[in-house]
């Protein structure tokens, strides 16, 4: 399952104390959460954001799941930022990409000695879908490596 880092501002007004803050960050983690985030004592005036890293996004929670325990543990208005996905180069990674365009598929690698190179089979139908070189260049990003869209 790929890992997310949900970015969200947890005190965009800057209202909470340096104690109240990491007070905040205490109880996520409490909560078996994994954040990121600066101390209390490094704080910026406004727009203070954390980063939660999740492996059950999707699975389980939702972004906005994650907000609301900002907002639960924070007790103000939580504001989700970007999400991003954490790649390894894997053949689930790639499914993860093929999921979220709402795309499903067959994974092969292959390796020539010199290059490792990723087949990534779709129906054919799917490729009106998702324009190909949208496709191309996520899956790339996430395998770092070449990538061949076969259709069938």
């Amino acid at each position: 399952m790929p890992t997310a880092v949900i970015r969200v501002i947890v005190d965009a007004a800057g209202v909470l104390t340096p104690a109240q803050y990491d007070a905040g960050i205490g109880r996520l983690t409490a909560r078996g959460l994994e954040v990121i985030a600066s101390t209390g004592a490094h704080l910026a005036e406004c727009r203070r954001e954390i980063e939660i890293i999740a492996d059950d996004l999707d699975h389980g929670r939702s972004a906005a799941d994650y907000a609301a325990l900002c907002e639960a543990s924070f007790g103000l208005s939580a504001e989700l930022g970007v999400t991003t996905f954490i790649s390894r180069g894997t053949d689930e990674d790639a499914l993860g990409v093929l999921t979220r365009f709402g795309l499903a598929g067959d994974v092969t690698r292959t390796d020539d000695g010199d290059e490792e190179l990723v087949t990534v089979t779709l129906a054919r139908a799917d490729s009106r879908k998702v324009p190909e070189s949208r496709l191309h260049t996520a899956l790339e990003a996430a395998l770092n490596c070449k990538v061949h869209l076969n259709y069938t």
